[in-house]
């Protein structure tokens, strides 16, 4: 298994606050793919720096407040969520449940410690 991106995601019922931020911080909008999912549609704002540096912001309406995760893109999502099984985190939809879209498939994986990883991997 490959790791393909390893960058911070913060998802947010106030997405545009944070985009402003880290644009003042010289951050720039990338792209802003749109994904259905349990709680509706969210929208994760891909934001570049000139250095090499990556974050993405999640537009999530009805969370109380922001939540920081660490997203990993894997080349194959099947061996990277069962290495986190053994490591005892758990998925936060069920067991083996996973959002699917035509470009990706994802799950969000929490610690034994609270600790949360968003797993994916894009489909090409």
């Amino acid at each position: 298994m490959k790791i393909t991106t390893f960058d911070p995601i913060i998802v947010s019922p106030k997405a545009e606050d944070l985009i402003a931020v880290f644009e003042a911080l010289g951050f720039e909008k990338s792209h802003a793919p749109v994904t259905a999912t349990s709680v509706g549609d969210v929208t994760s704002i891909r934001m570049k720096h000139e250095n090499g540096y990556h974050v993405d912001v999640a537009d999530v309406k009805g969370i109380p407040q922001d939540k920081t995760y660490v997203r990993i893109n894997v080349d194959n999502f099947e061996e990277a969520y069962n290495i986190l099984l053994k490591h005892g985190f758990k998925n936060r939809m069920g067991e083996n449940e996973t959002i699917d879209s035509k470009s990706s498939k994802a799950a969000t994986m929490i610690s034994p410690s609270g600790f949360i990883i968003a797993l994916v991997q894009h489909i090409k």
